[in-house]
């Protein structure tokens, strides 16, 4: 699915649809707030939970990257609870890379199996307890914000600066998974992917927890993209930011074709895009979400942009990870 226009309008006037739509919006809110009241269930091992608010990417994936990069560089062994979104199995299981597909276990959950263990599970709470029986001494839940089934030590809420809350809409009226006030007062930390100072003028909201400002930025492979003739293609929650990212690099895209994030790429798919690209004389290019997706015949044949999440000032979110007892090795 893609989200509509209207999501996206401004908070201070939403649009006749997003009116209308309300009293679904309201029922949908309510039934996240019971929800979330109930206690979650813990472990025994530290939870930390990357989510957002919104429906859609909103930068989680990378987040979770650089958390396992933080809690490795303590000695921590930190496992990966995933819901698998996208893949047929129900779990609970660990990703094989070898075995598994992004059909099997979801796109996500196989990017982030390069990195650290990744459990999936339609319960996250049987997921989490075979990962804490498989050694892990840390958890990272990536996109469980909104699930009560585990209780969280530390809750971090990513937030798309450029994209903010939309318009500040509960679904369907607008692309909030619960309203801004509930949420933001279950997080302990707000990440935010750019400039969080429009973010503050609009959502007051935010000054009752800490914000930190990151980026993504192009991983250094020694790849030179200036001059070179991209043909780009992305499924992810905003396709935009990635064909922004490519021009950022110097490559001249000649043209763009965004998909429903998650989008499955079925053979004929693949093959209209393969003709395109040759049409256009032009090189195919895609995320590395994206490529995990793709057969691996068909990968061989596209290029790739990888990025990785570089936080302004990490000195907060360490703080948080002593806090819950993953500190530096010398504060532990």
């Amino acid at each position: 699915m893609r989200p509509p226009a209207f999501w996206g309008g401004a908070p201070s006037a939403p649009g006749l649809v997003a009116h209308l739509l309300g009293p679904l919006a309201w029922i949908w809110a309510a039934v996240t707030r019971r929800r979330m009241a109930r206690p979650g269930v813990r472990v025994g091992v530290p939870v930390i939970c990357v989510g957002n608010l919104t429906v859609g990417g909103a930068g989680k994936t990378p987040t979770v990257a650089a958390l396992l990069g933080m809690l490795a560089a303590r000695g921590v062994a930190a496992h990966v609870v995933s819901r698998g979104h996208g893949g047929s199995l129900a779990g609970p299981l660990r990703v094989d890379a070898a075995r598994h597909t992004a059909r099997d276990v979801g796109d996500e959950p196989l990017l982030l199996a390069a990195l650290a263990p990744v459990w999936i599970g339609r319960d996250r709470v049987a997921a989490a307890r075979a990962a804490a029986a498989a050694g892990a001494r840390a958890l990272v839940l990536d996109d469980g914000f909104q699930n009560p089934g585990l209780a969280k030590d530390l809750s971090i809420v990513v937030i798309d600066a450029g994209y903010g809350f939309g318009n500040g809409r509960v679904m369907p009226a607008g692309p909030l998974r619960e309203p801004v006030a509930a949420g933001l007062a279950r997080a302990d930390l707000v990440l935010a992917l750019g400039d969080p100072a429009r973010l503050r003028a609009d959502w007051p909201d935010l000054a009752r927890v800490e914000v930190i400002e990151a980026a993504l930025r192009p991983l250094a492979t020694g790849m030179d993209w200036a001059g070179l003739r991209a043909f780009a293609f992305a499924g992810i929650g905003r396709p935009e930011k990635f064909f922004a990212t490519l021009r950022g690099l110097g490559a001249e895209v000649v043209a763009t074709h965004a998909f429903a994030d998650h989008a499955v790429y079925d053979p004929r798919m693949l093959a209209r895009l393969a003709h395109d690209a040759r049409a256009a004389g032009a090189q195919l290019v895609t995320t590395e979400k994206d490529a995990v997706r793709l057969p691996p015949g068909f990968r061989a044949r596209v290029l790739v942009v990888p990025v990785r999440l570089e936080i302004a000032d990490p000195a907060p979110l360490e703080a948080k990870l002593a806090e819950i007892g993953l500190g530096p090795p010398a504060a532990r």
